[in-house]
């Protein structure tokens, strides 16, 4: 284990002996980190928080701090971050509340550009990349292969569906469909990102599919439950993407961004 001499570990920390920790970091007590992560220099890791494999945290991070909620009262809630992310500079991830399931949980492979931000209770998928200043404010769910853009804010309890994008400075107050682009304040869908699609070599049928699927939910001036029922007694509801999209509509809370 390579730990500068100016950091701070509390002995109860548990961090594996393969984890390199740089100059004027402090660690808690309740902090468990697994092999492979790099801890840049001048970050605190608080709380019971657990950090995977093969991370790189940058300096200036705080993690697991407690979080922005009034009503936390000290409860001991998480922060559970997988394998392989980036955590850049002056990031914050807070730990959870127990007015939630009392954690806050990251999984692998995401980047989380300089100045982001995570709240307390939500949960990030994998592959994701939230770009300088990106905030997540509590309870919000990101799925996998998302892109937020730079100063892009996410509102409470809203979730951002697998595969959509966010243009920088998309002020976010709904839910986005699964594959959707949106921009702007407050956000407005903008079609969606299949050149992302193309990148991942999802088929031309499907991107024709899609795009369908599209034009039915947003173009045709129908209410969203007729333009639903509308797309799931069309052929290509067969296709798994299609279905995949019209789920994440049927399953929103907070109604989708339109």
């Amino acid at each position: 284990m390579a730990i500068h001499p100016t950091s701070l570990i509390d002995p109860k920390a548990e961090i594996d002996s393969s984890v390199e920790i740089g100059p004027f970091c402090v660690i808690g007590p309740d902090v468990k980190i697994d092999a492979g992560t790099v801890v840049k220099s001048h970050v605190v890791i608080n709380g019971h928080t657990r950090i995977g494999c093969n991370n790189e945290i940058y300096q200036f991070t705080s993690i697991g701090e407690v979080n922005q909620d009034k009503k936390y009262k000290g409860e001991p809630t998480q922060l559970i971050i997988g394998d392989n992310n980036v955590i850049r500079e002056n990031a914050t991830i807070h730990r959870g509340t127990i007015q939630d399931n009392s954690i806050t949980s990251i999984g692998n492979n995401n980047l989380f550009m300089a100045s982001t931000h995570i709240g307390h209770d939500c949960i990030v998928g994998d592959n994701n990349i939230m770009a300088n200043f990106a905030a997540l404010a509590g309870h919000v769910i990101v799925g996998d292969n998302v892109i937020l853009g730079g100063y892009t804010g996410v509102h409470q309890f809203c979730q951002v569906n697998s595969f959509s994008m966010c243009g920088m400075g998309s002020m976010v107050v709904k839910d986005i469909p699964r594959y959707v682009m949106v921009s702007g304040d407050p956000a407005k869908a903008h079609g969606m990102n299949f050149e992302g699609m193309r990148r991942r070599g999802v088929s031309k049928e499907i991107i024709r599919a899609l795009r369908t699927a599209y034009k039915t939910i947003y173009m045709k001036g129908l209410t969203l439950d007729l333009a639903l029922e509308e797309l799931e007694k069309d052929d290509i509801y067969r296709i798994q993407e299609v279905a995949d999209f019209a789920l994440s509509i049927r399953q929103s809370k907070r109604g989708i961004v339109r």
